[in-house]
């Protein structure tokens, strides 16, 4: 491996520990907030508007994390029909068109996505600020997954050809 390519799979490996701390950070306060609030509602007759909105966006953290994690060990789902019919010498010669073409639809998905939340950050109300910064995770989440394809195209050798 060249030198570049040690700082890519360096970069991947980093982004790998940080997807995963966040998606097992996101999910045990996912569960802690839901008992929680499960518990207030039960027993209390009382309950806190926002830990629904927490845990709203808490599970579009989880997903997006895992989405990013599934794709960086080719564990995502694949809708190709064609792929069946394809010998795998031609599926090699795929493989890195198709990641810089996956970054780049995710890279556009990334740029509007960050353009509505800008634009829902001009006309939200100051009670709605909490879901507000919180719904960052959708421009975070498409970025990362344009990273994480960008990265695997880069870095893609032998080693890592399934």
């Amino acid at each position: 491996m060249s030198y570049l390519s040690n700082i890519f799979y360096s970069a991947r490996q980093k982004l790998i520990h940080i997807e995963k701390f966040i998606a097992g950070t996101s999910l045990l306060l996912l569960l802690i907030l839901a008992i929680t609030q499960v518990v207030l509602r039960n027993f209390f007759d009382f309950g806190f508007s926002d830990i629904d909105v927490v845990s709203r966006h808490l599970v579009l953290f989880i997903t997006f994390m895992g989405a990013a994690l599934a794709s960086e060990s080719s564990q995502h789902i694949k809708i190709d029909c064609i792929n069946s019919l394809l010998k795998p010498s031609i599926k090699d010669a795929l493989k890195i068109p198709l990641l810089f073409i996956s970054a780049i639809i995710c890279a556009a998905f990334f740029s509007y996505a960050l353009q509505f939340w800008l634009d829902e950050k001009l006309y939200a109300p100051d009670n709605e600020k909490l879901a507000l910064y919180l719904a960052l995770i959708i421009p975070v989440g498409f970025f990362t997954l344009s990273l994480h394809f960008l990265l695997l195209a880069l870095t893609l050798n032998k080693q890592d050809k399934e």
